[in-house]
């Protein structure tokens, strides 16, 4: 592989730069959900607020950033846009889900969060890529969310009405 194949212009960060975009959008978010669910008295809102921020925030934007720099090649506006969508559509479902308490619509969400994770192990893997720390956090963070999922879809249909 040549050297040339790893240069990345400024063009290919713009994925890196949404997906920043986002995260930051849904930790001010999940920061508006906790600052009103006490007042509300929001029955799920302090963990609607640490999943958007945790998931939706923390790790979406990890996650998101590091891809730019540990895929071995240029990073392709369409797959950023596939894991973005993927990711946040996940979100949407689970919380939504979650709000309506309807765990089918949090299993759709999951499976959707899967689809998304399996999106950026594709985009992070083959010759050439960043190897060392850095890589194996970016893979141990996709193993943690990985497990969680499964665990919070039980949690889901276990306190489902």
């Amino acid at each position: 592989m040549s050297d040339s194949s790893r240069v990345k212009p400024g063009g290919a960060m713009k994925g890196a730069v949404a997906f920043g975009a986002v995260a930051l959008l849904c930790v001010v978010a999940g920061g508006l959900v906790a600052a009103v669910t006490g007042p509300l008295h929001l029955e799920h809102g302090s963990w609607a607020a640490a999943y958007l921020v945790l998931v939706g925030g923390v790790a979406q934007g990890a996650l998101g950033i590091a891809q730019y720099f540990l895929a071995p090649k240029r990073l392709t506006g369409w797959k950023s846009v596939a894991e973005l969508v993927a990711w946040n559509g996940a979100s949407a479902a689970v919380i939504g889900g979650t709000l309506i308490g309807n765990p089918w619509v949090v299993d759709a969400g999951g499976a959707l969060l899967v689809v998304a994770l399996a999106l950026m192990f594709r985009t992070v893997q083959g010759r050439g890529a960043t190897s060392g720390w850095p890589l194996w956090g970016y893979r141990a963070l996709l193993v943690v969310i990985a497990v969680s999922i499964p665990i919070g879809l039980v949690l889901a249909h276990l306190r489902a009405p």
